[in-house]
């Protein structure tokens, strides 16, 4: 294989490998963000607090949808540019042709997300019906 061509598919997938490593580092703050306020509202005892959680959650969940979606382009580009015969050329970084691929919703309702954020947004839900239906509300 032509040694530029190698140097091309090393530029591609270190965007790859960073891309994938940001959507795990939005996972971890979800996860802790999420931790952390669902200790709070527990805390606090106020359902009419207890909904504010989902904020961020589905802040994070929309931008590890969109680094996701733009992983997967990147994939797609990396699998052009290694074939022999193809259209994309040396050296090109420009993934935005394989974008539209996969639609956002696709992407954040995929079983991966939906899965890691759905369980975020439930365990919030617990804990504001359990404070509903306990009758506190903290005030």
């Amino acid at each position: 294989m032509d040694p530029d061509r190698v140097k091309h598919l090393e530029f591609i997938q270190a965007v790859i490998t960073r891309l994938a490593s940001n959507s795990f580092l939005i996972k971890g703050w979800a996860l802790t963000v999420a931790a952390a306020l669902l200790a709070f509202t527990a805390k606090e005892a106020n359902w009419g607090i207890s909904f504010i959680p989902l904020a961020p959650i589905a802040l994070f969940w929309l931008l590890d949808g969109f680094f996701i979606r733009q992983e997967r382009a990147f994939r797609s580009l990396y699998e052009e540019a290694r074939k022999g015969e193809t259209s994309i050329e040396l050296f090109s970084m420009d993934a935005s042709r394989f974008v539209d691929r996969e639609s956002l919703t696709g992407v954040l309702v995929s079983s991966s997300l939906a899965l890691f954020y759905g369980g975020l947004c439930v365990a919030q839900l617990i804990v504001a019906a359990v404070i509903l239906l306990s009758g506190r509300s903290g005030a």
